[in-house]
C-alpha cells in the first residue's frame, strides 16, 4: 500500500475511533491519544517498518486531535 493510501486509511480510523468517545466528553488531547494508537496499531498490524508506525502514530493523532473541527466526532 503506498503511504499516502496507508496514512489516509490511519487517519480515517483514527477518526472514527476517537468519534466513539462521546458520552465521555474527551479533550484534544485525548482524542489525540486514541487518534495515536489507533494509527501506529494499524501500521505495526499492516507489517510495516518502524518509521511508518511512527508516521502512523503522528496521522492518527492528527486526525483525533482535529476530528471535532471538522464536525466529526461531537
Amino acid at each position: 500500500m503506498s503511504k499516502f493510501k496507508f496514512s489516509a486509511a490511519a487517519a480515517l480510523v483514527a477518526l472514527a475511533v476517537a468519534g466513539c468517545t462521546q458520552n465521555i466528553n474527551p479533550t484534544d488531547v485525548d482524542r489525540a491519544a486514541i487518534g495515536a494508537a489507533a494509527g501506529a496499531t494499524i501500521a505495526h498490524v499492516a507489517g510495516k517498518d518502524e518509521s511508518d508506525v511512527y508516521k502512523g502514530a503522528a496521522a492518527g493523532a492528527a486526525a483525533g486531535a482535529l476530528c471535532n473541527d471538522v464536525r466529526f466526532c461531537q
